[in-house]
C-alpha cells in the first residue's frame, strides 16, 4: 500500500476527531464554561498556579504527555503489522486519548487544580485514593528512570544530538524572559526559537560530542544519567515559567516542524509500505497481538500519564475553561500524529520486507532505533537533507520529548511524595520531596550495575500500569459526569475496554515473570494487579451511589470554590 494514502487518511481522522467530536464533547458533557474563574486565576502564586496561553500551553502539556513512548510503542508494534498499529492509533486517539486527557484537565480546573490522584479519595474513597497514590508512585518511577536510560543511549549513540539537546536549555530559559519579562510578541518568539533550536541541530550534526570511555569509573551513559537528573530536579522546582513552560513550547513547535519534514517527504516520495498489513510470520517466542498491542502502543492512543500531567501540571495554568478542549484534546491529537508517523517511518522506510525483517526478527525490536533509521532515509530522499543531518534531527525529537517528560515526571513525583506527606501527617518540603524522588529513581537506575541498566528493570510493566492509570481515571471521569446527571457512556464505553486489555496483559505477563523467575517483576505485577482491582471495585461502588445521588451544576460549582491551593 502506498504510504501517502495511509498518511492523509490518518491525518484526516484525528483533525475530525477534533473538530466534530471534541467540540460535542466541550458543549454537550463537560459543559465548558468561558466565564468559569480558573485556579490559575484564583490561586495565582507564580510557581505552579500561572494562567498561561493556550498556545504555550499546548505546546508545554504535549511535550510532557509525549515523551519518546508514541516514538517506542507503534515502532515496536507494528512487528504485528502496519494495519493493527494504525487503527489502534487513530481510533484511540479520536475516541479514547482525547476524551481521557480533555476530561482529566476539565475535572481538575473544576476542583483547584487538584490531582487525579487527590480526585480518587474524593470521588472513590481514602482506600481507592491510597491505592491509586501507589500505581502513580511506581509509573512515575517507570518514566522518570526508563527516559534517562533512553535519553542517555541516544546521546551516546547519537553524539550529534548533544549540542541541540542541551542548547534547547539556554533557548527556553530566553524565550520564557523574552514571553514573561519584556512581553514581546510571541509569534516572533517563536519564529526565532524554532530557527535557533533548528541551528543548534546544524551545528551538532558538525561538532558531535563524545565523552571519554570513563569519569571517574562511570561509563559515558552513566555520566548522562546523573547529569539529566540533577537537571530534571532543578527543573522541577523552578516557577513553570522559567523553564518548563517555554522549553515544552518551543520543543512542540519544533516537533511540528520535524512532522512536515516527515510527512512533506512521505508526500514527496509516496514510498510504498514494506511491513505486511497484519504480520503473519511472527518471530518465535512473540506474544499474541491481543491483548499485548493495547499495552505496547500507550502513547499515541491512551496513555494514563496524560492525566497525571493534566491535573498535575497544565490544570494549574489554564486561562479560560474551554482552553482545555485545545490543550487536552489537540494535545491528544498532536501525540497521534507523532505515532501516525512513527508507523510510517518504520514501515516505509526501508527498501524491501527482507530489509525490514533484519530490523524486526524478534519482539521487543525496532523502537527509536528503526524509527530514526526509517525517518532519516524517508528526509533524505524525499527532501534531500543529508542523511546524517536527517538522523540528527530525529535523535534530537526524540531526545527532547523524553527530557521534557522527565522534566514533568520528576515534578509530579515531587507533588506525589508532598501528597503521601500530608495524608502521613507530615510535612514534605518542595526541596526534601525532589530529593526522595531523585533518590529512589537513581537508586533503580543504578541498581544492576553502574552502566545504569537497572532503570529499564521496571519497564516491562510500564504499559500495563499505564493503561490501568488510564482506565482508573476514566473511572472517576465517570464518577463525576454521573453526579452531575451527564450523558457518562463517552468514557464507560472505553473504560471497559482499556481494563479489560490491561488486566489480561497483566494476567499473560504475570505467567511470563514466572516463568522466567523474575521474582522482582512478579511482586511488582502482583501489586499492581491487587491494587488496580481493589480501586475498580471501589470505583463501580462510587459509580452507582453517584447515580442515585446527582447534584446540579450549581451545586457542584458552589463546592469547588477554588479557595485553597493543593501542596505545591
Amino acid at each position: 500500500m502506498n504510504s501517502l494514502i495511509l498518511t492523509i487518511l490518518g491525518i484526516a481522522m484525528m483533525l475530525a476527531g477534533y473538530a466534530l467530536y471534541s467540540a460535542f464533547l466541550g458543549r454537550k458533557i463537560f459543559a465548558l464554561n468561558a466565564n468559569y474563574t480558573t485556579p490559575a486565576h484564583t490561586l495565582e502564586d507564580g510557581v505552579d498556579y500561572v494562567p498561561t496561553n493556550k498556545y504555550v500551553l499546548w505546546g508545554h502539556h504535549f511535550t510532557s504527555v509525549a515523551g519518546a513512548a508514541p516514538i517506542v510503542g507503534p515502532a515496536i508494534a507494528v512487528i504485528w503489522g502496519w494495519l493493527p498499529a494504525f487503527l489502534w492509533v487513530t481510533i484511540g486517539t479520536v475516541f479514547i486519548a482525547g476524551m481521557h486527557d480533555l476530561g482529566a484537565l476539565w475535572a481538575s480546573v473544576r476542583h483547584k487544580g487538584q490531582s487525579i490522584g487527590t480526585l480518587s479519595g474524593r470521588y472513590i474513597g481514602a482506600r481507592g485514593r491510597n491505592l491509586f497514590l501507589v500505581v502513580i508512585f511506581l509509573l512515575l518511577l517507570m518514566v522518570n528512570a526508563a527516559f534517562a536510560v533512553v535519553i542517555s543511549k541516544l546521546l551516546v549513540s547519537t553524539p550529534t544530538a548533544v549540542i541541540p539537546t542541551w542548547g534547547a536549555i539556554i533557548v527556553a530559559l530566553l524565550i520564557g524572559q523574552a514571553i514573561y519579562r519584556l512581553n514581546w510578541n510571541l509569534p516572533l518568539v517563536s519564529i526565532v526559537g524554532v530557527i535557533a533550536l533548528y541551528s543548534l541541530m546544524v551545528i551538532g550534526d558538525k561538532y558531535p560530542i563524545v565523552l571519554p570511555d570513563n569519569i571517574a569509573g562511570l561509563t559515558p551513559g552513566a555520566v548522562w544519567i546523573i547529569t539529566l537528573f540533577i537537571y530534571a530536579g532543578i527543573a522541577s522546582l523552578l516557577p513553570v515559567w522559567v523553564l518548563l513552560q517555554p522549553r515544552d513550547y518551543i520543543n512542540g513547535l519544533q516537533l511540528f516542524v520535524g512532522l512536515i519534514i516527515l510527512y512533506g517527504s512521505v508526500l514527496v516520495t509516496s514510498p510504498t509500505l514494506v511491513a505486511p498489513v497484519i504480520n503473519h510470520n511472527m518471530p518465535d517466542g512473540a506474544p499474541s497481538m491481543v491483548p499485548l498491542l493495547f499495552v505496547t502502543i500507550a502513547c499515541g492512543a491512551i496513555s494514563g500519564f496524560h492525566g497525571m500531567v493534566s491535573s498535575g501540571t497544565s490544570s494549574k495554568q489554564i486561562n479560560n475553561e474551554q482552553d482545555t478542549r485545545f490543550v487536552g484534546y489537540f494535545g491528544a491529537v498532536g501525540e497521534g500524529l507523532l505515532a501516525l508517523g512513527a508507523i510510517i517511518a518504520t514501515t516505509a522506510g526501508f527498501k524491501t520486507l527482507a530489509q525490514w525483517q533484519e530490523i524486526y526478527n524478534a519482539f521487543g525490536q525496532g523502537g527509536v532505533k528503526a524509527f530514526v533509521a526509517g525517518g532519516s532515509t524517508l528526509i533524505n530522499e524525499g527532501l534531500g537533507i543529508p542523511a546524517s543531518l536527517s538522523s540528527t534531527i530525529l535523535a534530537t525529537m526524540a531526545v527532547l520529548f523524553a527530557a521534557t517528560t522527565m522534566d514533568t515526571g520528576v515534578r509530579l513525583q515531587r507533588l506525589v511524595v508532598q501528597e503521601i506527606g500530608d495524608i502521613a501527617g507530615v510535612k514534605i518540603t518542595p526541596i526534601a520531596a525532589t530529593i526522595i524522588v531523585l533518590a529512589v529513581a537513581l537508586g533503580l537506575t543504578f541498581s544492576a550495575g553502574g552502566d545504569g541498566s537497572g532503570g529499564m528493570l521496571i519497564w516491562p510493566l510500564f504499559g500495563t500500569t499505564n493503561q490501568l492509570m488510564a482506565a482508573l481515571t476514566l473511572s472517576i471521569i465517570c464518577v463525576i459526569l454521573a453526579r452531575l446527571g451527564r450523558n457518562y457512556l463517552v468514557a464507560i464505553i472505553p473504560l471497559i475496554f482499556v481494563l479489560i486489555m490491561s488486566f489480561w496483559a497483566l494476567i499473560v505477563q504475570l505467567k511470563g515473570f514466572y516463568n522466567d523467575s523474575n521474582w522482582l517483576l512478579l511482586t511488582l505485577d502482583i501489586i499492581i494487579l491487587i491494587a488496580a482491582v481493589w480501586v475498580t471495585i471501589e470505583a463501580a461502588s462510587a459509580l452507582s451511589k453517584a447515580k442515585n445521588n446527582p447534584i446540579t451544576q450549581e451545586e457542584f460549582d458552589g463546592d469547588n470554590l477554588n479557595t485553597t491551593p493543593v501542596s505545591a
